[in-house]
Order: structure tokens, then sequence, then C-alpha cells
């Protein structure tokens, strides 16, 4: 195996894109004590560990456990009187285990429903790129015009530069300025009403002289480059 190949095979399993059998042998080639493909693995949860940072926290509504078992059958031994066993009811008792098992089946979903939140839109995200195909930010975009961005490889800026933060959506005949970026920061966030995100819509970091671009438009090399889509799963 290559180290182009041990990289690309311990992203995969960091991602949990895997196949279930390949994801079992890297796993016991772990076990096994295989040093370049543990710091493969480890760099590529390093390197993704900022994602985490672009799901704001959410504590759970208060009613949550109440609706839970609100859903959930009821407990055994329950004084709820049975009905009189009809004849038509002897007949269907063989199928009412099936529907005890399909109650259950079914208040479980209910929970996870109750749960997860349901997303009015699938949220938009990319990854900005340096010009050798490196991760650099990860990039989240609601359909508003908020953007969220959590560094995944810090770059070092010249002390007589600053970053510039564009937007392009598709059929724009200019990008638009969303701000700076501070050198030093691990998370950004910038909103426009001047935009609106939608997939195919492209995110840059361009270098520019201290205060910014003189003439509203990228006037320095483009440093990470990356393209908005759905977020698989959505």
């Amino acid at each position: 195996m290559t180290a182009e190949e041990r990289d690309a095979l311990a992203g995969e399993y960091v991602l949990g894109t895997l196949e279930a059998g390949a994801a079992r042998d890297l796993e016991k080639s772990l076990a096994a004590g295989d040093a370049e493909l543990r710091e493969a693995v480890a760099a590529w949860e390093t390197r993704l560990a900022p994602l985490t940072a672009l799901a704001p926290q959410e504590a759970p509504p208060p009613d949550l456990w109440a609706r839970i078992e609100a859903a959930l059958p009821a407990a055994p031994g329950a004084a709820v009187a049975p009905p009189p066993r009809t004849p038509e009811r002897r007949r269907s008792d063989p199928w009412r285990w099936l529907a005890l098992g399909s109650s259950a089946v079914a208040a479980g979903l209910a929970a996870l429903l109750l749960v997860r939140p349901v997303p009015e839109e699938a949220p938009l995200m990319t990854v900005l790129l340096t010009s050798r195909d490196q991760p650099a930010w990860l990039v989240e975009a609601d359909r508003g015009g908020a953007l969220r961005l959590a560094a995944v490889n810090r770059q070092p800026v010249p002390p007589d530069r600053v970053m510039q933060l564009w937007a392009l959506p598709q059929g724009a005949t200019a990008p638009t300025s969303l701000g700076l970026i501070p050198s030093e920061a691990g998370q950004y966030s910038a909103s426009t009403t001047a935009i609106r995100p939608s997939p195919g819509m492209l995110v840059e970091i361009t270098l520019e002289p201290p205060g910014g671009s003189p003439t509203g438009r990228p006037t320095g090399p483009v440093l990470f480059i990356g393209r908005l889509s759905e977020a698989a799963g959505s």
C-alpha cells in the first residue's frame, strides 16, 4: 500500500464512508500495531475535528422526556382491563404479538423524531482547498446568507497582508466580499443580505493589503477555494 492509498483509506474510515468489511480489516491492522496507518487515521481525525465547531450546541426541549414517555406503550402490569374475548378476537390472537412488536417499533421511531429536529432546508457545505488540494477551511452556509468557517489547517499569513472572504453565486458577474478573516482566527462567521448561498456558489479567500481590497474586487492571489453543495444525508 502506497502512502497515498493509506491516506485515502484512513480518510474514508474517519469519515465513515468505508465499507463494513474494509473498516473491520483496517481496525484489525490498527490492533496489530500498524503505526503508519494509525498516524494516518489520527491525522484525519485532527483535520476533521473543526467540523464539530460548525454545529451550535442546543439544549433539548424541557418537555422532551414527557413526550417520549407519552409515545411509549403502557408498562407491563399496568391496570388496564382486557376486553372480552369474543370469537373474532380469539381468531386474531396469533397476530396480537406482531401488533405489539410493531407498536414498540413505532414508539421507537416516534421517540427518534421527537429528539431529532426536522431541517427546513438541506445545509450547504464545502471544504476550501489550497492550490495543492489540501483542506484548509470547512464552510457551512444556510440559504439566508449566513456562513460559518472552521480552520482545518492553519496557514501563515504575511504580517503586511490580510485574508479576505469572497462569495460568487452562479450567474453572478463579480464576487461579493464577506469581510476580513483575522490571521489568528480558528473560526469565522459572516452574514450578508446581498447574496443567498446556493449549490454551486464559489467561496474563496484571497490575500489582500491591510484593510482589504481597495477596489472591491479580489486583487491578491487566491489562497483557498471551494464550491458549495448540499450536505449528504440531509
